[in-house]
């Protein structure tokens, strides 16, 4: 699974808890996006959360 190449945003692992309490366990996958983004060399492709997109911290080319 990819990492965020901005905040390094990756997966999380936990429990996924049932109405009767019994665990097990978990796997939570960040929303990572293949890009093309603005570098100062030109453009480069690389991995970045949504998050990071909508807030406007990369810039898409």
């Amino acid at each position: 699974m990819a990492k965020c190449a901005i905040c390094e945003k990756g997966v999380h692992f936990g429990n996924s808890v049932s109405h009767s309490h019994r665990k097990s366990p978990k796997m939570w996958k960040a929303n990572v996006k293949s890009v093309r983004v603005k570098t100062e060399g030109g453009s480069k492709k690389m991995y970045v959360c949504t998050s990071c997109l909508k807030s406007g911290r990369v810039e898409r080319a």
